[in-house]
């Protein structure tokens, strides 16, 4: 875990500057599936994703992160009550949650203990969602540049857990029975500076740098500026979400 707290504080406001956000629709399907939609928990808040569209459906909503970092970033966080904690173990008492969410960050601490300590957490009948999401898709000739970055110059570098990330989930087996959660997708209008301010918040891209001292993406800025054309041009931009979602309590 200590790894990948140093990864995503080093650029804290940039990740919230360039990661996209969630579909309001998803936080409405969240607050629906709760009996009483009191309190929602956000854990690995990071900046404030998933946390802050909670707000307009939970009375109180509480945002953990083991990095301090992430959690006194420039974001306004509104009502959201911060602490920072180790997702195995929360500072709460039980059944405290109606909503656990996870963000993007499952893959970091998906064992038997971080199950057993949400489960603790949620009211019986509480409701437990993790989603994640991996390479963007834009076209098809932008597609295959994006997935030559990711899978071929940087293989090697991406952290543990990236490959649950490409796998959708697929392979974390989770203490109890899930459901499946109706098609939910990021979409964004972006321009080439936003794309390529997106691909260097990627962990792997750091890590590259490090290694070799010269940066990834603009290496590959020519190639994408040409397919792009004007750089202003917004682009659809849409990244399937991939669910694991449960009550563990009953």
């Amino acid at each position: 875990m200590g790894d990948s707290v140093q990864l995503f504080s080093i650029r804290s406001e940039d990740y919230a500057q360039f990661r996209p956000t969630y579909p309001d629709s998803l936080f409405r399907w969240l607050a629906e599936q709760c009996a009483q939609p009191r309190c929602a928990l956000d854990i690995a808040a990071g900046s404030g994703q998933a946390t802050l569209p909670l707000l307009a459906h939970f009375d109180t909503v509480l945002a953990c992160d083991a990095s301090p970092d992430q959690l006194i970033s420039g974001r306004t966080w509104q009502s959201a009550q911060r602490f920072a904690a180790r997702a195995e173990q929360l500072p709460l008492r039980d059944g405290l949650a109606d909503l656990i969410v996870v963000a993007q960050a499952l893959h970091w601490f998906a064992t038997p203990a971080f199950f057993s300590e949400a489960t603790r957490a949620l009211n019986p009948n509480g409701l437990f969602c993790a989603w994640c999401y991996s390479l963007l898709r834009i076209d098809p000739a932008v597609d295959a540049v994006i997935a030559r970055l990711h899978g071929e110059t940087l293989r090697g570098y991406w952290p543990q857990g990236r490959a649950s990330v490409d796998a959708g989930y697929r392979d974390i087996q989770v203490p109890f029975e899930t459901i499946e959660p109706p098609d939910f997708a990021i979409e964004a209008l972006w321009n080439l500076p936003q794309l390529l301010g997106y691909l260097r918040t990627w962990s792997a891209v750091r890590q590259w740098q490090q290694a070799h001292g010269k940066d990834p993406v603009t290496q590959l800025e020519p190639e994408l500026a040409s397919l792009w054309g004007d750089p202003d041009r917004q682009r659809r931009v849409r990244w399937p979400l991939h669910f694991l979602a449960g009550y563990p309590g009953r």
